[in-house]
């Protein structure tokens, strides 16, 4: 014989309002938490572009500079952008060895750096735009060039190269490398 199921009073327990508002609140705060990360997100993204940006163009720049023989007087053309060292450019000066010709340089922390603050140099600056921008960001690059010779011939080129973005909305430090090629 089947059994009779007795109705026992079940006792069913949901949440409450308050418990919900507390919840909706907690999630809501974690929510703009993560929500305001995105701007420093995107800003830190463009900084670091910017960065990699200049450091291509300045690194390309050193290249071009030390595949010329030590020997050249400039000025040249590069065949790629044709604007790294159009007319007017020098790469430095036989008749000043050990001298320092071109922009500015100024040491910091033991490193050689080329000062931006000061006005560019006629021949020793250029002006070129990152093709793969989207918005065709622009990039001061500057050098200075220290030869290596007896007077008359050069026999190094020492090639301090600097570059930065202008016009950029955020200020972002200049970066500059340092390169040598003997004969």
């Amino acid at each position: 014989m089947p059994k009779k199921l007795s109705m026992q009073k079940i006792k069913q327990r949901g949440f409450t309002l308050m418990e919900v508002l507390v919840a909706t609140i907690v999630l809501f705060t974690g929510i703009v938490a993560v929500a305001q990360l995105v701007p420093v997100a995107v800003t830190a993204n463009n900084n670091n572009r910017r960065d990699s940006s200049a450091s291509v163009i300045a690194q390309r720049a050193l290249t071009q500079f030390m595949q010329l023989p030590v020997t050249f007087g400039g000025p040249f053309t590069d065949p790629v952008s044709n604007t790294i060292c159009s007319a007017g450019c020098s790469l430095g000066d036989a008749a000043q060895p050990g001298v320092t010709v071109g922009s500015p340089v100024v040491v910091i922390a033991n490193r050689p750096t080329i000062n931006f603050t000061a006005a560019k140099v006629a021949g020793y600056n250029s002006t070129l735009t990152d093709t793969q921008d989207p918005y065709g960001a622009a990039y001061d690059v500057r050098w200075a060039v220290i030869t290596g010779g007896n007077g008359t011939s050069a026999s190094s080129r020492r090639f301090i190269v600097g570059a930065r973005q202008v016009n950029g909305k955020n200020y972002v430090l200049p970066l500059t490398l340092d390169g040598m090629v003997q004969r």
